[in-house]
């Protein structure tokens, strides 16, 4: 039996916050996947390795979470005012499902890194030093996100002492700002309470009646208190994956959620946008234990907050955020002294997100990425290669 040759497709592998994806320049990809359609979908669950009955995404870059089975597409941009167009995929793990429905906040922070390094910059752009200003138009939702990202001798400057809870090792920063992000979309009303309301009462069949708050501002979110779920806002990641029950309520939350907020018509079309929204439950402050082990006092913080991620319920992942009295995200290390530097984003809308991931491909001849990069430059944040499974020929046909 004779099998057709591998394509090669340069790719990225990059850290963006607490999130890592794959990406892509638009040019890059084979003619059929340039569009939107299945072509392009497919070759993503490829690349990612999914849909995966095992969970695990073995043979594919993904990492078996939702922080982790990602890609992005970014190109120069044609709109005036913008450097380039970033379209963001939430690949599913266990299903053969590309979501486009939302932006990664996460991995706007690696996109104007990849920008830059990739020529989508116009070089009178960028300076030798200091902080490069990259114009991103976020495909997705429609947005203008500003990126600041540092520059060291011409180059994106990767390494940092910038520290991100949920992150092991420190990397340079890069500040963000999301320009007008209340939604625009059908429904949304251009509102960032898109019902109108400050509180609404919402009906969840099977769990009742909650008290939520909804907000469109980049990614549309669904936020109840804690104490009304039957949590405290101490639970980590497995308290949620390994409860059945919490997986279908807080789906169910998410699905009634997004019809209240116009952004589906039924609550059973919540799964045609597993990405968004997201649901948020908040408690008050209490000491817990991080998921790093570290304690967390009651003095570090001024709410509790879990995130559930909506891929399909059963990889929702729960992820914990410290409230910080202005309205900031205190973005500290749990026990860390005040005076490290580890600072808080100017404003609300205005995140610092580490860019940059120690991340080296393994041997030059191992799939998926061929790498023409050395091994010694242990401060490079990036993946840089071409990916070529020969299970990607079927996109070809």
């Amino acid at each position: 039996m004779s099998f057709r040759g591998q394509i090669r497709i340069p790719a990225t592998y990059l850290r963006g916050g607490t999130s890592k994806g794959v990406f892509f320049r638009l040019r890059d990809l084979p003619e059929a996947a340039q569009h939107p359609g299945p072509a392009r979908d497919k070759l993503l669950l490829r690349v990612i390795g999914s849909p995966d009955p095992y969970g695990k995404q073995i043979d594919g870059m993904g990492g078996a979470t939702s922080s982790t089975s990602k890609a992005v597409i970014v190109s120069a941009s044609s709109r005036p005012d913008h450097d380039v167009d970033y379209l963001f995929g939430q690949v599913s793990i266990d299903s053969a499902f590309v979501d486009w429905s939302g932006n990664c906040g996460n991995l706007s922070a690696a996109v104007g890194p990849f920008a830059i390094a990739n020529g989508l910059l116009s070089p009178d752009r960028i300076p030798d030093n200091g902080l490069c200003t990259v114009r991103i138009w976020q495909a997705n939702i429609g947005k203008t996100i500003v990126a600041h990202v540092p520059m060291t001798d011409g180059r994106v400057q990767e390494t940092g002492d910038f520290e991100l809870d949920g992150v092991t090792f420190p990397a340079a920063e890069v500040q963000l700002e999301f320009m007008d992000p209340a939604a625009d979309e059908e429904g949304g009303g251009g509102s960032m309470f898109p019902t109108g309301n400050l509180v609404d009462d919402l009906d969840v069949p099977g769990f009742g009646k909650l008290k939520a708050t909804m907000i469109n501002a980049g990614i549309p979110t669904v936020f109840v208190n804690a104490a009304a779920v039957g949590y405290t806002g101490t639970e980590l990641q497995d308290n949620i994956n390994s409860d059945p029950r919490a997986l279908a309520m807080f789906e169910a939350i998410r699905a009634h959620g997004a019809v209240r907020m116009g952004l589906i018509q039924h609550a059973d079309e919540a799964a045609t946008r597993q990405h968004t929204p997201k649901v948020a439950f908040v408690g008050k402050p209490a000491d817990y234990i991080a998921a790093s082990g570290k304690k967390v006092g009651v003095a570090d913080m001024d709410l509790l907050v879990r995130v559930v991620h909506g891929q399909a319920a059963s990889r929702d992942d729960g992820h914990g955020g410290r409230g910080h009295r202005d309205g900031r995200r205190d973005s500290r290390h749990p026990g860390q002294p005040r005076g490290r530097r580890r600072r808080a984003p100017g404003r609300a809308l205005r995140p610092s997100l580490g860019n940059a991931a120690r991340w080296r491909p393994g041997r030059a001849d191992r799939w998926p990425v061929e790498s023409d990069q050395g091994l010694d430059e242990p401060q490079r944040a990036r993946a840089d290669g071409r990916l070529g499974p020969g299970a990607r020929r079927q996109l070809m046909n």
